[in-house]
């Protein structure tokens, strides 16, 4: 059922592991590596070669674009901010994950990771809604992100979702299949409890106790490969003394809408295709999660389950070389292999 791909014992050595902040699409003069991903995990963007896989991470989160604007979509009821890249007739919309600080600022990077879609979809990357509210449950995010889509005249979009944003996805998709014509939940899960929970439970008293560093760490190991999250724990340790109050306030309600989250009952309701992408060694949510999801939608044969192998972590939609060449041939070709 679950196709295997290059090792990942092979791929993320302890001795090719280095840190540094050059950015993707620069060439590394002594060893002719090209750094060919550069993702949106939550503590800003790194990027490795796929042969060498050397991992390189941002350490300066508020540098902003250089050519791509925010834009910013109103409705009655909230404002939210989004990017545009891509040149494509179809539109995609991404939704990412749980972070401390926006991805707004990063978008031009994000744009050049996501580079093998822009000839064939016009990508949307949606923050969530500006000014949140105390609780903000993951559907109120749904329902949110769907009146944004309506409010651009966007329907039948293809969308994908990492994490967090993958179960934003879910409902969304859940409640307004008219909005949905592909969807791909990476690395997430329709209901969150016992040890997942507990995990986030540890994230949220760290932010709340100011201690930004220590959340830091511990989202880091969470979520990387072991030898991605040493050789970056310097550059973690870095970052985070940029976090204000706000940023870490801002990362407890978006953390506490996973509390109790489940969307199991809602999942039979999605109407269009679907692939979800997990990894086996999740260990945030668990590859049973997605496994969970998969058993859970609608049985039909344009469908499809795939699990990275071990070594890609939660954060696969990052790590796995392939991932954007496997969303294109899924988003736009209907390919589940």
């Amino acid at each position: 059922m679950f196709p295997r791909i290059q090792k990942p014992a092979d791929l993320f050595p302890e001795s090719k592991v280095r840190t540094g902040r050059r950015l993707r699409g620069q060439e590394d003069s002594q060893q002719n590596e090209c750094f060919c991903q550069i993702d949106f995990p939550a503590f800003r963007l790194w990027s490795f070669a796929e042969k060498d896989t050397s991992v390189f991470f941002d350490s300066n989160p508020r540098k902003g674009n250089k050519t791509l604007n925010i834009e910013t979509v109103k409705t009655d009821t909230f404002t939210m901010d989004y990017l545009r890249f891509g040149r494509g007739k179809d539109p995609l919309v991404i939704l990412p994950g749980l972070s401390v600080q926006s991805v707004m600022g990063l978008g031009d990077l994000i744009a050049e990771a996501y580079q093998v879609l822009t000839e064939d979809f016009t990508i949307y990357l949606f923050d969530r809604r500006k000014d949140l509210p105390a609780v903000y449950p993951i559907r109120e995010m749904a329902r949110d992100t769907a009146e944004a889509l309506r409010a651009l005249g966007l329907s039948n979009v293809a969308l994908f979702g990492a994490s967090q944003g993958g179960m934003i996805a879910m409902a969304l998709a859940a409640e307004h299949p008219e909005l949905v014509s592909r969807l791909v939940p990476g690395s997430s899960a329709a209901r969150v409890d016992g040890e997942h929970c507990r995990l986030f439970e540890d994230w949220i008293g760290l932010a709340k106790a100011g201690k930004a560093r220590e959340l830091n760490l511990a989202f880091g190991e969470a979520l990387y490969p072991k030898a991605v999250f040493e050789g970056a724990r310097d550059l973690l340790l870095a970052q985070a003394d940029s976090y204000t109050a706000e940023d870490l306030q801002r990362f407890v309600i978006l953390a506490e809408s996973l509390r109790d989250f489940d969307l199991r009952a809602d999942l039979a309701k999605i109407a269009c295709p679907v692939l979800v992408l997990g990894a086996k060694d999740d260990r945030v949510l668990g590859a049973e999660a997605s496994e969970e999801i998969f058993r859970l939608l609608p049985e039909r044969s344009d469908s499809g389950l795939y699990l990275y192998e071990p070594g890609f972590g939660h954060a696969a939609f990052d790590t796995a070389p392939d991932y954007k060449k496997r969303l294109l041939r899924f988003l736009r070709d209907g390919r589940i292999d």
